[in-house]
């Protein structure tokens, strides 16, 4: 009977991955997997549903959701006033069309760490690639990846403070905050961004000298998207903003001057920094440990809590500096508040599937076999996160989901060692960004359509910038965190 459960975990499981791909919507393909594996299982299917499912999914919503919303929302403000543009513009004209490569990863980085979501960044990112990759003759295949370097890396995942949702998932399972292992993410930050930028100039260097140059390719238009369904679909799941909703609001005509612009992104990083450092710790929250709250404490909630507020000041403060230059801002905050609802919803039927998938008699042989990893649990952990996140096409959806299963088992053997909750924290989240961008990720194929590339002529860079680099990032944190603990 168990191999007949595991067996429905694997056909549900098969079915998710295989139906997302070709662009079917993960609202129904998730809790149809779920009740596949029930089935086989035996097991109640409309309790599973409405119960397990449902419950799973509700709770990470309940959880998360505020942090799709202002994320969304202040990513569209941002892009809707200029402020982006005006920013990559900066970075540009600075580092100018012989530093191509470096202007394009930096512009990605400074917007993407200061809370701006990413496909946001990729639709601005994409024309100031092509202008200076142009110039420079720089060849177009090598867009995608220099983008995904520095929107998709080391500002997501290991960056301290970085208030991307991947960063945040950890925080409830192991009361750690956005900050948790500085040292340890500053290391595999440099890393991920040394060993990419080696990449790329010798790939650069390597054409120059066979005489390769920009060559030919079209770039997609924002409006596109919200006609291309598939597309949609499969970005949704990968990342918090829905790509449909670029197209709505309106660009202003006069962007801010730079400092302006960099005011709100300077905002989410010091009061994250004051909120999670300083702030909530000195507070008195005695009072959430009353069933009327949940009865859970400032480690449950406190992550979340810096982050939420974070956004909601640097919202505040985009509407201060640029509110005159928002020519529909009520278009601009509705299409940011709509970005976050399908996004959410998606990643949240990827948990209730996981929840189900877990509550299966027959996943104690998978449970049992990820926990046997040899290394200890920083190893097996790593392995959890990046196999799911590589399934599930989706970093926030495999990480939540390695969590929900065994979020518990791991902090508990980790105190039995003495291993900081921290370390965990930053090895998942890490972990999670790495096999995450295989080819069917839907940021994957939403920016090579952005750029105009496919996946034979860019993956490969991607997969090296993106993939490689994060696992000798990983490797590094692990190996070094084994050694000599967190910091």
């Amino acid at each position: 009977m168990t191999l007949v459960g595991l067996a429905g975990i694997l056909v549900g499981l098969g079915l998710l991955i295989w139906f997302a791909f070709r662009g079917w919507s993960v609202l129904i393909l998730a809790p149809l997997a779920a009740s596949i594996a029930a089935l086989f299982s035996r097991e109640p299917l409309l309790a599973h549903w409405t119960q397990t499912f449902m419950g799973s999914a509700a709770g990470f919503l309940a959880q998360f959701f505020p942090l799709f919303l202002l994320g969304a929302l202040f990513g569209k403000l941002m892009e809707d006033s200029g402020s982006v543009a005006a920013i990559a513009a900066f970075m540009t004209q600075k580092l100018g069309a012989r530093r191509a490569v470096l202007a394009v990863v930096l512009a990605g980085a400074i917007v993407t760490y200061g809370g701006v979501s990413l496909f946001v960044a990729f639709f601005v990112l994409a024309p100031m690639a092509q202008e200076l990759f142009r110039a420079a003759d720089i060849p177009r295949r090598l867009m995608p990846a220099t983008i995904v370097l520095g929107t998709s890396t080391f500002t997501m995942s290991a960056l301290p403070g970085t208030p991307s949702i991947q960063n945040a998932i950890p925080m409830p399972f192991f009361g750690t905050t956005p900050f948790a292992a500085p040292g340890l993410g500053i290391l595999a930050s440099l890393i991920m961004l040394g060993f990419g930028l080696w990449w790329l100039n010798r790939v650069e260097t390597k054409a120059r000298t066979i005489g390769e140059g920009f060559g030919d390719g079209s770039p997609m238009a924002p409006d596109r998207l919200a006609t291309d369904e598939t597309l949609r679909e499969r970005a949704t799941t990968a990342r918090e903003f829905d790509p449909a909703e670029i197209a709505h609001g309106k660009v202003t005509d006069t962007p801010p001057s730079v400092v302006l612009a960099a005011l709100p992104l300077a905002v989410v990083i010091v009061v994250n920094l004051a909120m999670s450092l300083f702030i909530l710790p000195a507070l008195d929250t005695r009072y959430l440990a009353d069933v009327r709250w949940g009865e859970t404490s400032l480690a449950g909630v406190g992550g979340v809590w810096a982050v939420v507020t974070a956004l909601a000041c640097a919202i505040v403060a985009a509407l201060a500096v640029s509110h005159r230059r928002l020519p529909a801002l009520r278009a601009t905050m509705d299409a940011g508040a709509n970005a976050s609802v399908l996004p959410a919803m998606s990643v949240a039927s990827l948990v209730g599937f996981g929840a189900v998938v877990a509550a299966m008699p027959a996943f104690a042989m998978v449970r049992d076999a990820v926990l046997g990893v040899g290394g200890g649990p920083l190893v097996s952990l790593a392995v959890a996160t990046n196999v799911l996140a590589a399934l599930t096409g989706s970093a926030s959806g495999g990480l939540t989901i390695a969590l929900d299963a065994l979020g518990a088992t791991y902090l508990a053997r980790a105190a039995e060692i003495g291993l900081n909750p921290a370390l965990l924290h930053r090895v998942a989240v890490i972990g999670a960004g790495t096999l995450d961008s295989l080819p069917h990720n839907g940021a994957v194929v939403t920016l090579l359509a952005v750029c105009g590339s496919t996946h034979r002529d860019s993956y490969r860079d991607i997969v090296m910038v993106g993939i490689i680099g994060a696992l000798l990032a990983l490797a590094a944190v692990i190996l070094i965190g084994s050694s000599v603990g967190s910091f």
